[in-house]
């Protein structure tokens, strides 16, 4: 049960009526914890700005990020989002369960990122130097690095937010993952 309301647009300021209307021409509708941020005058765009920031991460590795931090932090709605987000930059149910057990034996790469993903997001940044060396020796570089740890940030913002209001998932709900994967 959410502990607060989520705005209507007539509830919001005329700043954050324009990113609701915005949001709604782009999704088709303007998600749950996006209008909850919208409590305050100048969070919704902050977060906004701050998620569609440029970085040197591809939209798949960006979900892979958003899976697994998501998947620490146990953040239901996020899960969610970013599951159906998953599904469109081409993840299948599979790989998305496995990424957010902080692995993808799929992918090298991919691998190297959410094991640093989860890693870092488990210790707050103080990320085991095997890890690190596994995510440079996969091909990521210093940048990609500190891209990989503001992304870890921008997502537990929003988990944190999940967390703390508990608005509903207005998303098709992520399964939990098994006992034995975790």
């Amino acid at each position: 049960m959410s502990k607060i309301n989520i705005p209507t647009r007539e509830e919001v300021s005329p700043n954050n009526q324009a990113i609701f209307d915005n949001l709604k021409n782009s999704l088709g509708f303007v998600p749950n914890l996006f209008a909850t941020y919208a409590h305050s005058e100048t969070a919704l765009e902050n977060y906004l700005n701050f998620a569609n920031a440029k970085t040197s991460l591809t939209a798949k590795e960006k979900e892979v990020v958003n899976l697994v931090v998501s998947e620490v932090n146990n953040c239901i709605y996020c899960l969610s989002a970013h599951t159906a987000i998953g599904k469109m930059n081409g993840f299948t149910d599979s790989q998305i369960f496995e990424i957010r057990s902080g692995n993808a034996s799929f992918d090298n790469k991919l691998d190297a990122l959410a094991k640093l993903a989860k890693n870092a997001t488990e210790n707050r940044g103080n990320t085991n130097q095997e890890i690190l060396d596994n995510f440079f020796n996969a091909g990521y570089s210093k940048g990609n690095l500190i891209d990989v740890l503001v992304l870890v940030g921008e997502k537990t913002i929003s988990n944190y937010i999940h967390s703390t209001t508990q608005v509903p998932v207005d998303f098709p709900l992520a399964k939990p993952l098994e006992p034995a994967t975790v």
